[in-house]
């Protein structure tokens, strides 16, 4: 069996296209995993995506991420903050630790595959013979990222081969943005990412706000939870926010390093999970 993971951003639909034009060898299943939380624009890419009657796209969730973050607790029932937000206190300022790639990516991505496709029970072993090919959206720009993954995964080497079909063909972000303009896509290709991602740059934040105002509201109303809902009182010792600077999201100046430009302008914070493959 051939599994893509589908981020839906520039990369792996570059993969998933490249698969649907013949250029590498197919697959037979893409899993999109959804925290519920994405630009609308990441949605109707994935309605296109689909609607090229392709490699079938399976769109799989472990809850919606920011639903669970209000009522203070991770899709496990734990109660601990699953997202990478900026902790204030007094005058310095922290980073919590992200599990959100993990716990409603990752850990989807696995699930669907032992459980839906393999048709295996929790904890049941991988009978012998079978053999899973997983493919990642990943270009030479984040090349250090496969490294991390074949040492997380090397425990599932006798049934697991991974693959990584842009570090093949040493493929740049800037390779695949060329690519799919050739293909033809018919709409820029959004970056994949939760609308309340701390990893957003100010550039990212104000196109957000001038251009997905139910995005931008989202993430007011999450960050606002961090510190007013049930989310505070989990053993912080400080507040949380969404925005480097450590003041509330609506207060942020978004505009001193950059204005309203691209989306896809800064990536010095990158999330080094899946997110946005």
């Amino acid at each position: 069996m051939r599994i893509l993971n589908l981020g839906a951003g520039v990369q792996s639909t570059t993969v998933y296209l490249m698969a649907h034009a013949g250029e590498i060898p197919p697959y037979d299943y893409a899993i999109f995993a959804d925290t519920g939380e994405e630009p609308q624009a990441v949605y109707r890419h994935l309605d296109w995506l689909r609607s090229l009657g392709g490699t079938p796209i399976l769109i799989r969730q472990a809850g919606r991420l920011g639903d669970d973050l209000i009522r203070g607790r991770n899709n496990n029932g734990a109660n601990s903050a699953s997202i990478p937000a900026y902790v204030r206190s007094g005058e310095r300022i922290g980073m919590a630790p992200r599990q959100c790639t993990r716990e409603y990516k990752i850990a989807v991505i696995n699930r669907t595959i032992r459980r839906e496709l393999l048709g295996l029970k929790p904890r049941q072993r991988i009978p012998a013979g079978v053999s899973v090919t997983q493919a990642y959206g990943i270009s030479v720009d984040e090349a250090a990222r496969s490294r991390r993954i074949r040492e997380n995964l090397k425990s599932h080497s006798l049934w697991l081969s991974l693959e990584f079909p842009l570090l093949d063909r040493f493929m740049s972000r800037a390779d695949c943005v060329r690519w799919l303009q050739k293909f033809g896509v018919p709409h820029p290709v959004p970056k994949s990412a939760c609308v309340f991602c701390p990893y957003k740059s100010d550039e990212q934040w104000q196109w957000l706000k001038d251009n997905d105002p139910e995005g931008w509201a989202r993430a007011v109303e999450i960050d606002e939870a961090l510190r007013n809902g049930v989310v505070e009182g989990r053993g912080w010792n400080g507040q949380l926010y969404l925005h480097r600077s450590a003041v509330p999201l609506a207060e942020a100046d978004l505009e001193k390093n950059g204005g309203s430009g691209s989306p896809q302008l800064s990536f010095a914070l990158e999330c080094t999970g899946m997110c946005g493959v």
